[in-house]
């Protein structure tokens, strides 16, 4: 289809815009309300766009859906690619990530929830993307370097392996996100304060290197 014939409406000749607002907005719809309970119409309006144009880009709910996972696992590792680690000594660049790592999960809060229920679907849909494991091979490749120089400078356990850093990093920066309701009631805190978020940034930081270190 020429670019003459693609639909139009609202702010026009900006594609890359509208799919960004599309995005945007359907993380967020699908965040509240589910992929069952979301519904396109929600989706357009908050995109300032139609459910055609929607539904031109996408197809179907279930389609946008998995692009939606597709590009917030695609912002998490291009976030962590920009940090430029392999020119930091190991020991600075891996506690750089896992502090990335952590305010990235703490600053997406919708990116998690929608996470949650993907697991509550055992995977479903994410299975069905042909570039999400692609995307985030490079989560591993990252500490494999990190972890390489680290253990070639003696300063890092041989036995360690980057897949279980992954692990770590991962549960440590997602507890923060996805149990902050439940365990603020249960033990009387405040996640969404900067020195309980601090916290328990430096304990994820110092975690991570006691379990790497020798």
């Amino acid at each position: 289809m020429s670019s003459q014939e693609i639909p139009s409406t609202g702010r026009k000749n900006d594609p890359v815009g509208l799919k960004k607002r599309i995005f945007d907005s359907a993380l967020a719809e699908f965040a509240e309300s589910g992929l069952n309970g979301a519904r396109m119409e929600k989706i357009a309006e908050h995109a300032d766009t139609t459910k055609r144009m929607v539904v031109y880009h996408f197809r179907n709910k279930e389609a946008l859906y998995i692009s939606v996972l597709e590009h917030v696992y695609g912002q998490i590792r291009r976030h962590e690619m920009s940090l430029n680690l392999a020119a930091l000594p190991p020991a600075e660049a891996l506690v750089k990530l896992v502090e990335a790592s952590f305010n990235f999960h703490v600053q997406n809060a919708d990116f998690i929830r929608v996470i949650c229920m993907e697991n509550m679907m055992r995977g479903r849909y994410i299975r069905q993307s042909t570039q999400i494991k692609t995307l985030n091979r490079s989560a591993l490749t990252v500490l494999e370097d990190i972890l390489s120089r680290g253990k070639q400078g003696g300063l890092f356990r041989a036995d360690v392996a980057a897949r279980d850093v992954h692990r770590l990093i991962s549960s440590m920066s997602f507890h923060q996100a996805a149990n902050q309701y439940t365990f603020d009631t249960l033990f009387e805190g405040n996640s969404q304060d900067e020195s309980y978020i601090a916290h328990f940034r430096q304990m994820a930081v110092q975690v991570t290197l006691r379990f790497v270190t020798l």
